[in-house]
């Protein structure tokens, strides 16, 4: 195969906890149609974004100790990548996110704690990259900033001989990921009238 698909004039760096708050919002944007968030969420929009920026707000501040998260200088989306072997958040960082997290969800802690669980159980067990989110704010789709952002893991991944996983809520994203090398390895249907959802991985290239 050819080599990673790069988004030239699109320059990203690794997010701090400087960028938390603008990544959270840009992350809650881009996600504000997503299948899976709203069955989080199913709450008015104005309640949904400002729950989803706390969500995301945990899942970014948690992956930051990796030095994993990549974001553009405008901040305008993020690629959150765990590394092999962190995947499963460890239990003292899980409890450390857990007020964000019941701030977040509410009442709906059971239903994403099962479609997590769901999901969990699907993971692959082979050592990989763990594409845990990928998102960018409405406005600045369609530009290549999402490319641009997984490029570095990619990279390092061909470089290292790495394999990367990733689950699609969407099945029009299929193609996206396709063309930087991921494959459709099975379906999940979350519990709960959730909806369907696409593992993917990528060999190394």
């Amino acid at each position: 195969m050819g080599p990673v698909p790069r988004d030239a004039g699109v320059p990203v760096r690794q997010a701090t906890k400087t960028d938390l708050p603008a990544v959270s919002s840009a992350l809650a944007g881009a996600f504000h149609d997503d299948p899976v968030m709203g069955h989080f969420f199913p709450q008015d929009l104005r309640q949904r974004d400002q729950r989803l920026a706390r969500f995301m707000g945990v899942a970014v501040d948690s992956a930051l100790v990796h030095d994993s998260v990549f974001t553009t200088a405008e901040r305008a989306g993020a690629a959150v990548w765990l590394p092999p072997g962190h995947w499963k958040l460890p239990l003292r960082r899980m409890l450390t996110g857990m007020p964000g997290m019941l701030r977040a969800l509410g009442r709906r802690v059971p239903v994403a704690m099962a479609a997590l669980s769901a999901i969990e159980a699907q993971h692959p067990t082979e050592p990989h990259w763990y594409l845990e989110i990928l998102g960018t704010e409405p406005a600045s789709q369609g530009k290549g900033i999402g490319g641009a952002l997984m490029a570095p893991i990619l990279e390092r991944c061909d470089g290292e001989g790495v394999p990367a996983h990733l689950e699609s809520s969407k099945e029009r994203n299929i193609p996206y990921y396709e063309r930087h090398g991921f494959r459709v390895t099975g379906e999940i249907d979350l519990p709960k009238g959730g909806p369907r959802i696409w593992p993917m991985w990528r060999d190394p290239r």
